[in-house]
C-alpha cells in the first residue's frame, strides 16, 4: 500500500471547518493522506492517536484522515465534502485523540453529516 500526503484534502477540511465553525478541530494536528492499494471498502477513514501513545511519546492528540484513492477520487466535489464532514464528526469536541462511533443513543453520525452538509452548501451559496 502506498501513502502520500493529500494537500487537497487538507484544504477542503480547513474550508469545511471554517464555514461550519468547527473550532474544536485543530487543523495543525490533522494529517491527511491518500492511499493507493488499500483493501478497505470505505471512501475514507479517520485514525486516532490514543492517550496511552500521547503520554508514552509525550505528544499532543492528533488525527490522520485517510482517503482511499480508488473510491474517493471518483467522487464529485459535493460527495467528497460529505465524506470529509462525516470523518470530522468522528473527532470529539475535546480533541482528545479518541474517536466517536457512528451510532449512539442520541446521535446517528450519517444523519448529522447530512445535516451539516446541507448547512455547508447553504452558507457557501450565500458567499
Amino acid at each position: 500500500m502506498e501513502w502520500e500526503e493529500a494537500q487537497d484534502v487538507r484544504d477542503d477540511l480547513h474550508d469545511i471547518c471554517k464555514v461550519l465553525g468547527l473550532s474544536h478541530i485543530d487543523m495543525e494536528r490533522i494529517f491527511c493522506y491518500r492511499t493507493d492499494g488499500s483493501k478497505a471498502r470505505a471512501y475514507a477513514r479517520t485514525w486516532a492517536f490514543p492517550k496511552i501513545f500521547q503520554r508514552a511519546l509525550n505528544v499532543q492528540a492528533a488525527y490522520v484522515i485517510e482517503v482511499i484513492s480508488r473510491y474517493y477520487d471518483k467522487l464529485d466535489t459535493d460527495s467528497k465534502k460529505k465524506v470529509l464532514i462525516h470523518e470530522l464528526l468522528h473527532i470529539p469536541k475535546n480533541f482528545s485523540g479518541a474517536l466517536l462511533p457512528h451510532h449512539t443513543k442520541d446521535r446517528h453520525l450519517g444523519k448529522t453529516a447530512h445535516q451539516l452538509f446541507k448547512e455547508y452548501k447553504k452558507k457557501m451559496s450565500n458567499v
